[in-house]
């Protein structure tokens, strides 16, 4: 359940910041890279700071979640 949600919410800010470079700004494309290094560094370390927060709002993780942090 909470990597669907992590997932979930890294594409929405992917695609809106995308939106919004394309018809506001150009610098919201650093939301996306942004976003893009998080997601790389988190496969590196097995550590997400959006886990941690979707923890203490008590989003149970699911089973299938804990058998891929094996």
């Amino acid at each position: 359940m909470r990597t669907r949600i992590i997932h979930g919410i890294a594409g929405s800010l992917i695609l809106i910041s995308l939106l919004l470079a394309i018809y506001s700004n150009i610098h919201w494309l650093w939301l996306t890279a942004f976003v893009g290094a998080n997601l790389f560094q988190s496969s590196l370390t097995k550590w997400c700071l959006m886990a941690d927060i979707l923890k203490k709002f008590g989003v149970k993780e699911s089973c299938e979640d804990a058998a891929t942090n094996l």
